[in-house]
């Protein structure tokens, strides 16, 4: 059978077929690469000269293209378009790649060359960059096995196969939960508070399913609006108890056990490798590099939020009495009386800024924001295949013309496709032969969509979103690096979110704003009244939020903290890791941790802090941009230089250190959240 997955590519620029790729050429395909990748491997190992890096951890780091490129397009497409068909490919071929990479970590002759290269490496004419591979190499091989006895061999195989496979069931347990509701409402009274752009939504939902009325999903664009403007609580509930129940339910789709099991199994991982638990482990390679570091960082952000967070709360609950609730506030109300407080203090939201942010607009802007800090351009490529109509793709050119990237954007929500935001990539920077091999990257987001009277109108939230998004495009598509294991985002994962929450900040600039932001219908220059009112919004319930986020690192650090495997009620266990950050009663039949992919489908595990540890990073990078000029060509090519080139080439706290010429401070982000004066 001929596999397009083996071919070489003769599409522009060497892009995945995605036009001639099928579901069943995957299994035999990745089966044929991973005998290449084996063989490749042999010729370090036979290699019977001394290790070197050239010969060892370089090698090795060009090693397996052909299954690295198949595995990005299966994996990449089962969280963007995906079908019953494809995630069965997916669980096929998940566990060849998992025994695939146990076979090289748990090869003895192997580590022995790559040992050597790291013992001898600080006594050899080596960059900087080489070391850090090097490190990163040995590091990996110990986190991955190789040091351990032969007798621990079979049960470290059989660990990483099972998580590898429950990773895949929970991220499927939670798209089929999140596409399985639908709340239809045939009453015209039932709309109570509903913006018309947000009805339209729902009855172009209707007419996809063949019904009429209206349907609201767990669909963020749906989902979201619904929460803060429905006037009608009983159905702020049922959709906060469905989305909040996801993989809850005791059906087929229930994540319960795969929760106790994933943290068990990775505590078990972390205990054959000699850690006392698994964040033990993971945190080895992270700017905080302990769990004891993360707890004082959490700890001290915590007592800024905390008195803030209960200000917030009191704040809405005694608005909302006011404004007729009475009882408890729970949490179905939060998002409705706040937005509805927000509007009252800073006459503002998301229907007054949408017809602002019509998402053609948006991307131009992002495109030229850009181009005015880095000189770079973005050209539009209809003749690239696409995996589905709606992705566009573009050509990326430096602003000497040459070939930087290849971006592919996916913007809205389908059935086949996982809920939230994220950047990915089908090939990383490297070099190869002293040819420098650009990246391709994608954005992938669910943003509202276009109806028959409005084109797609953003959120604020979703154009800080694309900007975050973005952010971690370029830390992609701009990077330098010589050796793919350190390029673009291939960094610490408490530093990635740096170059993405970095981009964030513009959208409250009113400068930046200026240029771009205009009426959809009237043509009109967004008004300086609402952009100040944005900024002043922008600290409103900021400690109830900072809060919230805190509370989502404690149930991740505990989760990854346990030192005994886990026998317990997941509500029970949640409700002691939420207790210090928690201001709302229990909700009965609801559970957090059954859908929260990041940690257990995604690679946030033992690093939800890292939100949070970037977020001081960043309040400190974009000080250092509001002091020099947001648009500053010498201060954007610092960060381009030090920060987006270099990937994990460098340490990060160099990297930051080069570029900030001093340590980051914790002030900025207190400032900027109204934590502090």
């Amino acid at each position: 059978m001929n596999n397009p997955l083996l071919d070489n590519w003769k599409t522009p620029f060497g892009t995945p077929p995605f036009n001639e790729i099928q579901n069943s050429h995957f299994l035999p395909a990745a089966e044929e690469a991973i005998k290449i990748a084996t063989e490749e491997i042999l010729q370090i190992t036979d290699n019977r000269e001394p290790a070197t890096f050239e010969n060892t951890i370089a090698r090795l780091d060009l090693a397996g293209e052909i299954l690295g490129r198949i595995s990005s397009v299966l994996f990449n497409l089962n969280s963007a378009e995906t079908s019953k068909e494809l995630q069965a490919a997916a669980r096929d071929v998940s566990p060849l790649l998992t025994r695939f990479s146990n076979d090289i970590t748990l090869n003895v002759k192997l580590f022995d060359r790559i040992s050597a290269v790291y013992e001898s490496r600080n006594h050899e004419k080596l960059t900087t960059e080489q070391i850090i591979l090097t490190e990163n190499k040995y590091r990996n091989f110990l986190l991955g096995g190789a040091g351990l006895k032969e007798d621990k061999h079979k049960r470290f195989r059989e660990i990483s196969e099972e998580m590898s496979t429950l990773a895949l069931k929970f991220e499927e347990n939670v798209l089929e939960e999140t596409n399985s509701f639908e709340l239809h409402l045939t009453e015209e009274s039932q709309l109570e508070g509903l913006p018309e752009s947000l009805k339209e939504q729902a009855v172009s939902e209707a007419e996809k399913r063949n019904k009429t009325g209206w349907i609201f999903t767990l669909h963020f664009p749906s989902y979201v609006p619904f929460m803060q403007y429905s006037e009608k609580r009983e159905l702020r509930e049922k959709m906060f108890r469905a989305y909040s129940s996801r993989g809850f339910r005791d059906n087929e789709y229930d994540n319960k056990a795969l929760v106790v099991r994933i943290a068990n199994l990775r505590l078990e991982l972390a205990k054959i490798l000699g850690f006392a638990n698994f964040a033990t482990m993971a945190l080895t390679d992270r700017m905080a590099d302990t769990p004891e570091k993360v707890a004082s960082f959490l700890e001290r952000l915590s007592e800024a939020a905390k008195p803030a967070a209960k200000k917030d709360f009191e704040q809405v609950l005694l608005f909302a009495g006011e404004a007729g609730h009475s009882g408890s506030l729970e949490r179905w109300d939060w998002a409705f009386y706040s937005e509805k407080l927000k509007k009252k203090l800073h006459d503002i939201d998301d229907e007054i800024l949408k017809p602002y942010f019509h998402l053609e607009a948006v991307e131009k802007a992002i495109f030229d924001l850009a181009g005015k800090l880095y000189g770079i351009k973005f050209v539009l490529n209809r003749d690239i295949p696409v995996y589905h109509p709606e992705v566009k793709s573009f050509e990326v050119y430096d602003g000497d013309g040459s070939f930087l990237a290849l971006l592919y954007t996916d913007y809205h929500p389908r059935p086949g496709k996982s809920g939230g935001a994220w950047m990915t990539s089908y090939r990383e920077q490297k070099y190869e032969e002293n040819n420098d091999i650009r990246p391709f990257i994608s954005i992938v987001a669910n943003f509202t969509r276009a109806t028959e009277t409005r084109p797609s109108l953003l959120t604020f939230n979703e154009l800080t979103t694309f900007l975050h998004e973005f952010g971690h495009s370029l830390h992609g598509m701009l990077t330098r690096c010589h050796y793919e294991g350190l390029s673009g985002t291939n960094v610490a994962r408490d530093f990635v979110e740096l170059p993405s929450q970095f981009r964030e900040n513009y959208a409250y600039e009113k400068e930046w704003l200026n240029t771009w932001a205009v009426h959809y219908l009237t043509g009109e220059m967004i008004p300086e009244e609402i952009i100040r009112r944005v900024k002043d919004a922008s600290t409103f319930n900021e400690g109830y939020a900072c809060s919230r986020q805190l509370g989502f690192c404690s149930l991740d650090m505990a989760w990854h903290s346990i030192n005994e495997p886990a026998e317990v009620d997941l509500n029970r266990f949640e409700k002691t890791a939420l207790e210090k950050t928690e201001l709302f009663p229990p909700v009965e039949g609801t559970n957090m941790s059954t859908s929260f992919s990041h940690l257990f489908a995604g690679g946030y595990a033992a690093g939800y802090y890292g939100y949070k540890w970037a977020e001081v990073l960043d309040a400190d990078a974009f000080s250092f941009f509001t002091e020099t000029g947001i648009f500053n060509p010498i201060t954007a090519e610092r960060f381009r230089k030090f920060i987006l080139e270099k990937g994990g080439s460098e340490k990060p706290q160099d990297l930051y250190l080069n570029f900030r010429g001093k340590e980051p401070s914790i002030e900025a982000f207190l400032i900027r959240s109204g934590l502090m004066k």
